[in-house]
């Protein structure tokens, strides 16, 4: 009797802790909770270890604020921001007050002129891109990734590095360590000692203990001289080839950006290399003068668990709830927090045009079933769902009314939108925009959409699977 009031009291210990800790989000105090009952000490464990968001994300705000705010003020002596009266006056985002007053007050995220944008959808492009770029490097090379592969690509960007750093190239390599967790010891070894500064971010081991592991760096970030910067959902890896012979062919986009834009990318990277090294990047050679490289407006916006907002969602629900004609998303994994969810129902409903490019193929099939869930409930409201066909689709977009689009490293589900450290572009000019569209429409060439009276059919099988995925979706 006694061993049972003390299990019976450590269960009510950890539904209290988890309804005190999660109250922020229902859902993910569900999932836990459900977890919690069908596992009980395990359940418990794993919620120690791998949850606590709400003080966690307050430790992890304190994350070298220094660096931050003095790159930050050294960046506003610099660039030169968009205001209403110029660059971002001839965009058609303009005449969204509301949006626009959002955007603008995102803190650290000033839009900025002066940019030439490239936007590429698929990886031979973009490598090509990249390693030209690190060819051409005089003074310093930056790479932040979410996953480094010791494969053919791997191979390639590690002698490029080696190659530039005894030329006295300053190279410096991070990724995260959960990522990555396949990266070779060689691999780093080589790099090291050809003089490359490489650190992994928030390492496995160090991470469970701090019980900060939830928490993943998934920013895709190359700087060169500063001067020239890259961002999207590409890694480093010969997947994104199409070399993996289950997914085949990847469709994902990436950018090049050139001008004020890349002094944020390198705010950004700064910042997290500050975290994981403890060394402080804010030599003025890192943010570099140059000339006016082009009359596009970029506005980039870093996300996470240091940030006292949850900008990425805030932003996607906030352009969301002023389109008018059009909402096209491309996204690999669909797990919408529920004001995305409604945010996407009341335009549909209003006679939004809205449609969503999922993968046909998944790679994580528990998280692909998560996402099926959430289909017929938006059918009804009229929002439209294609499933990629010709091989895996990896992209990372949305696309307002034309007024702007998002390219960047952020899925539209509660990871990206809670946990990860994640960095995306906001673009505002009508040309780039465009080209993002067009990539848009010719992804759903190759989608199949979902019908909804045959999605309707689908057994009861499949139906458990989506619901018991669902109810876990929020850890994910």
């Amino acid at each position: 009797m006694m061993w049972l009031s003390i299990a019976l009291g450590l269960i009510l210990f950890q539904i209290a802790t988890i309804l005190v800790s999660e109250f922020r989000n229902p859902a993910k105090a569900v999932a836990w909770l459900s977890i919690l009952f069908i596992f009980p000490i395990i359940g418990f464990v794993m919620y120690y270890f791998l949850a606590k968001e709400y003080t966690q994300r307050k430790k992890m705000r304190r994350k070298d604020r220094r660096v931050v705010e003095e790159i930050g003020r050294a960046l506003r002596m610099k660039a030169r921001k968009a205001d209403p009266g110029d660059a971002i006056r001839r965009c058609d985002i303009f005449r969204e007050h509301r949006l626009l007053g959002l955007l603008s007050n995102i803190p650290g995220s000033p839009m900025m002129a002066c940019n030439k944008v490239e936007v590429y959808n698929n990886a031979d492009d973009t490598y090509t891109a990249m390693l030209r770029a690190m060819e051409n490097a005089r003074s310093f090379i930056h790479i932040e990734s979410y996953i480094v592969r010791n494969d053919s690509i791997g191979e390639r960007f590690k002698k490029m590095m080696i190659r530039k750093a005894a030329e006295g190239v300053s190279i410096r390599l991070m990724f995260d360590g959960v990522g990555s967790y396949q990266l070779s010891g060689r691999y780093v070894e080589e790099l090291k000692r050809a003089g490359v500064e490489v650190h992994s971010f928030l390492p496995p081991l160090i991470a469970f203990f701090d019980k900060r592991i939830n928490y993943r760096n998934h920013r895709k970030i190359v700087v060169v001289d500063g001067k020239i910067g890259f961002l999207g959902g590409i890694n480093i890896g010969d997947e994104y080839l199409g070399a993996d012979p289950v997914l085949g062919y990847w469709r994902d986009s990436h950018m090049r950006l050139e001008g004020d834009s890349v002094y944020y990318l390198q705010h950004t990277f700064a910042a997290d290399w500050a975290f994981a090294s403890g060394k402080q990047l804010i030599d003025p050679k890192y943010f570099p003068e140059h000339d006016c490289s082009g009359e596009e407006t970029v506005q980039l916006i870093a996300s996470g668990p240091d940030a006292p907002w949850d900008t990425v969602l805030e932003v996607f629900f906030g352009a969301m709830a002023v389109a008018r004609r059009r909402i096209y998303i491309t996204t690999p994994y669909f797990i919408p927090d529920p004001s995305i969810g409604m945010a996407l129902k009341t335009a549909a409903v209003s006679g939004v045009d809205v449609r969503i490019i999922l993968p046909g193929v998944p790679d994580a099939r528990i998280v692909h079933w998560a996402s099926l869930s959430y289909v017929q409930e938006l059918m009804q409201a009229g929002v439209r769902f294609y499933q990629y066909q010709k091989g895996f689709v990896h992209a990372k977009t949305l696309i307002i009314d034309r007024i702007l689009a998002t390219v960047g490293t952020a899925n539209m589900d509660m990871r990206s939108f809670f946990n990860n450290f994640e960095i995306m572009a906001v673009l505002y000019d009508r040309s780039t925009i465009l080209r993002v569209e067009q990539d848009f429409m010719a992804d759903m060439k190759n989608s199949k959409e979902i019908n909804p009276d045959e999605f309707e059919k689908r057994s009861k099988y499949q139906r458990a699977k989506e619901a018991a995925a669902r109810m876990l979706a929020p850890l994910f």
